[in-house]
């Protein structure tokens, strides 16, 4: 598993956490949030690629880590930082789904649009996190 960032600013300018069920609806919530913390933030230029990149870790806490999971996002002035904390067992891994495949593909997304992104086991699960340049 990756290790965070050790190249992190040493505090968040902004930060916030939202404790969520896993189910379907959560995914369309967290979007939401999101769109609503990055545009109070006056990070519209990064929403797009953060409600994707959260949307797909969001999917995969929801299919897979448990009854409820965390998601949490920090400005920290040169990136925007963001992490999904779920209890599910395991590490999630990119996989290379067929052609003709209606899933398999959110981790791949996630490393075509994150400038980084890992998985850090914790206790009582793992944090997928990911972080997005803040620069113009």
């Amino acid at each position: 598993m990756s290790p965070r960032p050790s190249s992190l600013p040493a505090a968040p300018i902004r930060a916030v956490a939202y404790l969520l069920p896993s189910v379907p609806a959560g995914v369309c919530e967290a979007r939401s949030l999101v769109r609503a913390e990055l545009t109070g933030w006056g990070l519209e230029r990064l929403i797009d690629d953060c409600v994707l990149i959260v949307s797909e870790l969001v999917t995969n806490a929801v299919r897979y880590g448990g009854s409820a999971y965390a998601l949490r996002l920090e400005d920290r002035a040169d990136r925007l930082y963001g992490e999904v904390f779920d209890p599910g067992d395991g590490e999630p891994l990119p996989c290379s789904p067929d052609a003709d495949a209606i899933s398999g593909r959110g981790l791949q997304i996630v490393s075509a649009i994150a400038d980084d992104w890992g998985v850090t086991a914790t206790d009582g699960g793992k944090v997928v996190w990911f972080s997005v340049l803040n620069t113009v």
